[in-house]
């Protein structure tokens, strides 16, 4: 019969040997909890709404000839135009409705309190599509969306209403202000609903019909060339997917051939035929719509495999410690099985003291997976850490006492089976002083250390390469000069700024940075330089052949005058922008050297004329400036030409850098308030320096390459632990030999090197091993690398030098131990 009484009295008869499985196990589990929370969270999780697994997300791959906008939310292939979206809901025979969506930055102002926040945009049927009921209220429905620019309400979500409101159930038909324009409240989305886009939070949910009055100047309502709404439907009881896709493609493909296609122009026969062939994809929407469960999934699933690694060798560690916890215990079971107790029995009894330290290991790791939970939100930056939460729910606790229970019995059966084996001699002799065990728990136990060697090798050899990839970023070349810059935005059009207004706004800024102490230049650009953002352009430069299918598309920028000297990047001719190069003044280009290459300009391009695809060629080139990064540090420098801010009559929002001679910590200090000096209203945004900016621009590579190498260190670790244990308890086993040994005169260094030489040949066969299952993860990490490949000489032999030394260290205290045996002592038995 099975004693839980006398299963907790031994585990604590024994507080070292139960304490260090405990800590191996919560370490070990811990980790797998951690990263598991953020697959489940990012890769598996279900939308919070009605029968998520009936939702399908839209897609139509192939050419979109003229404009695309496209986010978080999914790539370009997945953005329709508004008539699109609108014919489709027309049509949606296989659907019970179409629903529309799409993010933007807004500037929020309500009750004296100003942020600058995300919002979306929804159609009419978003949240009833979603089954979703209001909090208090009502939610958006179709009656919201019927004109551009007619529905002026606002559905808050549940975080933002219990922020700044503090869950006032009197906040309906109060005010809102959304980028200057004051919208109705009429109601609160549910608790846990966060928008259907995984990385997006918005704050408010306003009509798509909305857009054209909170993005001033946009005019794309009755534009089939104009892509940026993302589409998601619910499918009909008893509707498949391929039934679903068949039946809707027959409308879509009718409205391509007789109303879009006719729209084209310039395009070649093969790209029309292209065109023509377009299918509508239905893919399973229960996640909602993001490219981050794309972006996150090599990464995520590589760190799994690490901690799963790390779970192996805490697990090697417990099994090593049940087997000599059953060998002392070898007379315990030799006595209870000669008075007629049953083997069975008492293998239950010992898989019940193994599960007992797997669910207080599985309880203490909670707290280490919310605690790295924790870490990592505070490594990653703010857009990146609001994608998950650092709570555990309950998905996350079953997959933690699964595997605490799992592991507990796996690596319990073996010493359990083991330490109950029929052979009562030995066990009573055992039980009189002569120590038990046998050869095949010997064996049993090197075997372990052993693996615990080689997959502490795979990690540090994969640590390695990650270290090795992170420190070729570090030393790219950027073009620019980043060290004492403060960089930060200002959205001046959402709050209902004019272009006159807006462009005094910004002149007002840099002057009055430029007056602040220490100060030594200031700039400002359209595009925030290394911020993941784009902005592109097909371009018609003079005497650059162009047609249908050449590609002449380049990355653009607007900035104002000194942006070059002041970000450090060389004139090579020509001249940078002035305070003449304003609206009206004759418009002037600067153009890189990757543009100048592509578009055949050669060495000196100044003086040659170019135009955004008019064909008008009324833009005159006026400088060549240095390669330099544009979105990304990664990616190769891309084709960009750079236009006079002051030219664009269009523009509403704006990065400014500040080049200080002082700690740039002061100058972040000091920005909020020369802003709120001048307009208190206006919220700064991404306010950092520019390598806090350019860390943030790699943050998963920094990511993947901290949490590897500490998973790394932590499996080493462990691995150490297990050695120590297995030599240690080989050499008590082996006293009354070594004592015989030294009494017939052999020397210490003898039997140091003896015990040495048993931890040399084990880490050579773990470290021989631990290489190819490094060159494994390595390929499978390829992907995440940078400027390298997954096997690399350097990352190996650096991983084995240091697991050579902790086996070292570990093998050595056992070692000096047993070259002080006294031979009296351990003959004192005989």
């Amino acid at each position: 019969m099975i004693n839980l009484k006398f299963a907790f009295r031994l585990l604590l008869k024994t507080p070292f040997v139960t304490s260090v499985a405990i800590a191996s196990l919560a370490l070990g589990i811990g980790a797998n909890t951690a990263i598991f929370s953020l697959f489940n969270q990012l890769l598996l999780r279900p939308l919070p709404v009605l029968h998520p697994d009936r939702l399908v997300n839209l897609g139509a791959p192939g050419p979109n000839p003229g404009s695309q906008s496209c986010g978080l939310a999914g790539g370009c292939d997945v953005v329709f135009s508004y008539p699109m979206f609108r014919d489709l809901e027309r049509e949606q025979t296989p659907f019970t409705g179409i629903a529309a969506h799409v993010v933007f930055d807004a500037n929020l102002a309500a009750r004296n309190h100003t942020e600058s926040a995300e919002a979306m945009m929804v159609s009419g049927s978003y949240f009833q599509v979603l089954g979703l009921n209001p909090v208090i209220g009502r939610l958006l429905g179709r009656d919201d969306d019927q004109a551009p620019g007619a529905s002026r309400v606002a559905v808050l979500s549940y975080d933002y209403w219990t922020n700044t409101f503090g869950g006032d159930p009197t906040v309906l038909n109060q005010s809102v202000i959304v980028n200057g324009e004051s919208m109705t409240i009429i109601g609160v989305a549910p608790r846990g609903f966060t928008g259907t886009t995984i990385g997006s939070r918005p704050s408010v949910f306003m009509p798509i019909t909305m857009r054209g009055i909170l993005i001033p100047g946009w005019k794309g309502f009755d534009n089939r060339r104009s892509y940026w709404i993302y589409l998601f439907a619910r499918l009909k009881p008893g509707i498949s997917i391929d039934k679903a896709s068949a039946a809707i493609n027959v409308p879509y493909h009718a409205i391509l051939t007789n109303v879009e296609a006719p729209l084209q122009q310039g395009m070649s026969a093969p790209t029309m035929a292209k065109f023509r062939a377009k299918v509508l994809t239905l893919a399973p929407g229960f996640q909602g719509q993001s490219t981050v469960g794309k972006d996150a999934k090599g990464p995520l699933t590589f760190l799994l495999a690490i901690t799963a690694f790390v779970l192996l060798i805490a697990c090697a560690n417990i099994a090593n410690l049940l087997l000599v916890r059953g060998a002392s215990r070898a007379g315990e079971m030799a006595v209870r099985m000669s008075i007629g107790g049953s083997r069975t029995q008492m293998v239950m009894q010992l898989l019940v003291e193994s599960c007992i330290l797997g669910l207080v290991g599985g309880i203490a790791s909670l707290g280490v997976a919310r605690a790295t939970l924790g870490a990592m939100a505070h490594l990653l930056p703010d857009f990146a850490a609001q994608t998950f939460d650092v709570h555990l729910d309950g998905a996350v606790i079953f997959f933690t006492a699964s595997l605490a229970i799992g592991t507990a019995i796996v690596f319990g059966l073996f010493p359990a089976i083991h330490a109950t084996r029929p052979d009562l001699i030995a066990g009573l002799r055992a039980s009189t002083g002569q120590p038990g065990g046998g050869r095949a728990a010997a064996r049993w136990r090197s075997t372990l250390a052993t693996a615990q060697i080689a997959l502490s090798m795979a990690l540090l050899g994969a640590a390695g390469l990650f270290a090795r990839s992170l420190a070729n970023i570090s030393r790219t070349d950027l073009g620019v000069k980043i060290d004492r810059v403060v960089t930060f935005g200002l959205s001046p059009s959402r709050n209902g700024y004019a272009y006159p207004r807006t462009l005094q706004l910004m002149q007002q800024v840099e002057d009055r940075l430029r007056h602040e102490p220490g100060v030594t230049a200031v700039t400002s650009s359209q595009v925030p330089l290394l911020a993941n953002s784009n902005w592109g352009n097909d371009v018609d430069v003079e005497g650059f052949a162009t047609g249908p299918d050449v590609d002449n598309n380049s990355r653009r920028n607007m900035v104002s005058p000194g942006y070059f000297s002041t970000l450090g990047v060389p004139v090579m001719t020509g001249r940078e922008f002035t305070e003449a190069d304003f609206l009206g003044a004759p418009k002037v280009a600067i153009v890189n050297q990757a543009f100048a290459k592509k578009f055949n300009l050669g060495a000196n391009p100044v003086g040659k004329r170019m135009d955004e695809s008019s064909r008008k060629y009324d833009i005159e080139i006026v400088g060549l400036v240095r390669d330099a990064k544009y979105s990304d540090v990664k990616d190769q420098i891309p084709p960009v030409y750079f236009t006079p801010i002051a030219q664009d009559s269009g523009i509403g929002s704006a990065s400014f850098y500040v080049r200080t001679s002082l700690d740039p910590r002061r100058m972040v200090a000091t920005i909020p308030k020369v802003i709120a000096a001048i307009d208190p209203n206006l919220p700064v945004e991404d306010l950092r320096t520019m390598p806090e900016q350019v860390r943030q621009n790699v943050y998963l590579d920094r990511f993947i390459s901290i949490f590897s190498g500490a998973f790394a260190g932590l499996a080493t670790l462990l691995a150490a632990i297990g050695l120590y244990g297995v030599l240690a308890y080989t050499v008590a086993q082996r006293t009354r030999e070594i004592g015989v040994r030294m009494a017939l005169g052999a020397a210490p260094w003898r039997v140091r090197s003896m015990v040495l030489g048993q931890v040399a040949m084990m880490t050579l066969i773990g470290a021989v091993i631990g290489v190819g299952a490094a060159v494994a993860l390595g390929r499978l990490a390829q992907a995440q690398l940078y400027q390298m490949q997954g096997y690399d000489p350097i990352a190996l032999s650096l991983a084995v030098v240091t697991l050579a030394a902790v086996a070292f260290v570990a093998g050595l205290v056992p070692a000096v131990r047993a070259s002080r045996i006294e031979p009296t002592r351990a003959l004192r038995y005989e």
